[in-house]
């Protein structure tokens, strides 16, 4: 039977989203969930539960209680505990002169009152009205979601992704699917949802969200821009449990495919439209640009290479032959050190000699490797999102007559189109990557397919070109990528792979029980993290010296941890925890979101493409408003200013010369810490010193692909610290990328 308590909360004992437990004052013990807001908002409040008492294994006798009210006037609690603005004072002093219904009325309806009381002015205003503006929606959302078992942490996940959309309870109610594409959801649950709330498990609705969420995973997760059409079915079995449906399936995916939603390929593939549509304009726009020539340009090119002191080889003179022959589009493919950069500023320069150099202009994904082209040619240079945020918007093509594309074994489909749309039909484009390193992140091998179906002009530089004997980077990179094991324990200026193997591993792997060898190798891994930490206590003096000069930059890019997994003691979640401690261990401020802190002059990552406010550097300085700009996944930054007050942190982005905002509840969505990165995470950038674990602990993502494409991550200094065994097993591991993509279904086609 239902029994009535009344008691004040001391102390949250334990909380896992909504559901908790804590003791009261009188010193009873209490659980369960709660909806209305975050769970230590409640410490401190006087309560009425409805509940009965039971017996927990850990806490002993305990209320668990059905229902939970704040004896307190609620909106006064709300105010006070959950909505940004109020203090106890003006809370009580609004609610005395407006009463409850009152102030809800104003709030609701005519905010401006406020700023008749002392201490709101405009900018705690608009704190308030957008606080006020997600609370009821998030309370409204609630008392719909709730009885589905919703917990308050997915409410506002889901209030948070679906701010601007107006009745959010109303859409979800016609189509809970739309919950699928929000991060931290996606179709399980979202399906999970559904289902309690009455869709039959055979509607055209959840058939066609689940084809939509797989072919979105295919393409964005997995990198292919087309699926099997047996395939994806076989797939929707699995997603929804299901047996001897593929006649819905079919009934689902020729509705689609009338809709223009989905193509319907050559081989019984299918690809989602906008991607196929991408891939198709790359297609044909690469081979329209290859049958197209200019004049030649100079009449002697072996005079103007003496003349302009270039030393090249066969192949990169070979490459500024095809451009001085008039070709309007070149794939510029080469290793680690075969002189790409060589390569690409003397064909920069004999291009001036048509062009004038304003007419020039280079690009890359991150802002590293745009400005690492921009050294390295002389020619200015810009990051591929900011030259589309400004031509996109002006629906403008851009003026170049010269574009140079860099680290293109980056960028995936989508991107590839929307850059080469926004580029003058008749102008020269250069295209420069490394098929060796891993493929983008997202759909598509663009790099790889002209490649291989040699769409294009294309040269491949192979030899390599070494500064010194001393120097192995390259080397050993290149021996990687062929499958080979290199030399890696002789002496370099610039790699040293530090030895810390168990002793006897395939002995003790074969003989030992497999907790005694998950002791082993646990201890293993921390010996290894020990020698991390010993590596970068070499440089932190400098990086100090780095961010006491402000070269924000050169900070950031001076050393990196990288590795090929987030978890695990070796994994970047655990390494980030050890290295802030080193590198950032007195920060004057700290903000804790979860399991995560961060801290004052952190170095962090953004890790959502989303328009927020930011600021230029000038803007900030003058205190002027911000602006909504595209900020883009993989941004690296300087978390320079936690302000407790308005609840909101900025992070300087020194490569694109921004100062993003950041509320407090973006912070664990937006943002991770950077001291170490995901290999993955790293495509395309460049640092002075690089630091990789190696153990057989990430040996499901080790392979010669991934662990060329790490060691060419650095300019100057090379660790590898860990299992010699780990690491000449994924040397040999070779691997090749096969994606399923459009471009060879077009090409094979023809």
């Amino acid at each position: 039977m239902s029994t009535t308590l009344i008691g004040q909360i001391e102390k949250i004992l334990f909380s896992d989203d909504s559901f908790f437990i804590a003791v009261l004052k009188n010193g009873e013990k209490v659980s369960g969930s709660y909806y209305e807001s975050d769970v230590k908002n409640l410490v401190g409040s006087a309560v009425t539960l409805k509940g009965i008492y039971e017996e927990h294994k850990k806490y002993g006798k305990t209320f668990k209680f059905e229902t939970l009210n704040v004896n307190q006037n609620e909106l006064f609690f709300f105010l006070n505990k959950v909505i940004k603005g109020f203090t106890k004072k003006l809370s009580a002093d609004l609610i005395e002169k407006f009463g409850q219904d009152g102030l809800i009325d104003v709030l609701d309806n005519d905010i401006e009152q406020l700023l008749e009381f002392k201490g709101i002015k405009e900018k705690r205003l608009k704190k308030i009205q957008e606080s006020w503006k997600q609370f009821k929606s998030l309370r409204t959302l609630g008392e719909f979601l709730t009885p589905f078992g919703v917990t308050h942490k997915l409410l506002t996940t889901i209030a948070t992704a679906l701010k601007d959309v107006s009745d959010l309870k109303t859409k979800i109610k016609n189509n809970p699917y739309i919950l699928t594409n929000i991060r931290g959801i996606g179709f399980k649950r979202a399906d999970e949802l559904a289902l309690k709330m009455g869709i039959e498990p055979h509607s055209e609705k959840r058939i066609s969200s689940a084809m939509e969420y797989l072919l979105v995973n295919q393409c964005e997760v997995e990198g292919n821009s087309a699926i099997e059409r047996l395939k994806l079915f076989a797939l929707l079995d699995d997603l929804l449990n299901a047996h001897d449906m593929y006649n819905l399936y079919e009934a689902t995916l020729v509705e689609r495919v009338s809709a223009d939603e989905i193509v319907h390929l050559s081989h019984d593939r299918l690809s989602p439209r906008r991607i196929y549509e991408a891939e198709k304009f790359l297609y044909d726009e690469f081979t329209r640009r290859t049958t197209l020539f200019h004049d030649r340009i100079v009449t002697d090119l072996d005079k103007f290479i003496e003349e302009n002191s270039f030393a090249l080889g066969d192949q990169q003179a070979e490459a500024v032959k095809i451009i001085n022959s008039g070709a309007s589009l070149l794939f510029l493919v080469g290793y680690a050190g075969t002189g790409k950069s060589t390569t690409a500023r003397a064909i920069l320069e004999l291009l001036t000699k048509r062009f004038e150099r304003a007419d020039v202009i280079t690009c890359a994904l991150s802002g590293i490797a745009s400005q690492r082209i921009a050294d390295t040619t002389g020619y200015e240079s810009a990051t591929i999102q900011s030259l589309l945020m400004k031509y996109e918007e002006s629906k403008q093509v851009m003026p170049y007559k010269v574009v140079l594309i860099d680290e293109a074994s980056m960028i995936n489909s989508t991107l590839f189109a929307r850059l080469i749309s926004k580029v003058d039909r008749n102008a020269v484009i250069v295209v420069v990557g490394d098929d060796a390193q891993l493929p983008p992140i997202g759909s598509g091998n663009i790099l790889s397919d002209v490649l291989s179906l040699e769409l294009s002009h294309i040269i491949k530089l192979t030899k390599i070109y070494r500064q010194s004997e001393e120097q192995a980077i390259a080397l050993i990179a290149n021996d990687i990528r062929e499958g080979k094991v290199p030399q890696y324990t002789e002496d370099y200026e610039d790699f040293e792979f530090r030895n810390i193997s168990m002793n006897n591993y395939y002995a003790q792997k074969n003989s030992l029980p497999q907790n005694d060898l998950s002791l082993l190798r646990e201890q293993n891994s921390n010996n290894i993290l020990a020698s991390i930490a010993e590596c970068a206590i070499e440089y932190i003096p400098h990086a100090r010296d780095l961010l006491k000069d402000k070269k924000i930059a050169e900070y950031l890019n001076y050393f990196q941890v990288i590795a090929p997994m987030k978890g695990g003691i070796l994994g970047v979640d655990n390494l980030n925890k050890i290295l802030q401690e080193y590198f950032n261990p007195k920060a004057q401020k700290v903000i804790k979101k979860g399991d995560k802190e961060f801290r004052l002059m952190d170095k962090v990552v953004h890790t959502k493409n989303e328009n927020m406010d930011s600021y230029n550097s000038l803007e900030f300085k003058e205190n002027l408003d911000p602006s909504k700009r595209r900020i883009f996944n993989g941004m690296s930054g300087l978390l320079f200013k936690i302000d407790e007050d308005e609840e909101q942190l900025f992070v300087f982005y020194p490569n694109e010369d921004l100062v993003v905002k950041y509320e407090y509840s973006e912070v664990k969505t937006h943002l991770m810490l950077s001291y170490a990165l995901t290999i993955h995470k790293v495509q395309g950038m460049e640092y002075d010193v690089v630091v990789m674990p190696m153990s057989f602990s990430h040996f499901i993502m080790l392979n010669s692909k991934l662990l060329y494409t790490a060691i060419t991550r650095a300019k100057n200094e090379c660790y590898i610290i860990g299992e010699a065994a780990a690491f000449e097993s994924a040397c040999k591991r070779l691997e090749v990328t096969k994606r399923d993509t459009v471009m060879l279904e077009l090409g094979s086609s023809k």
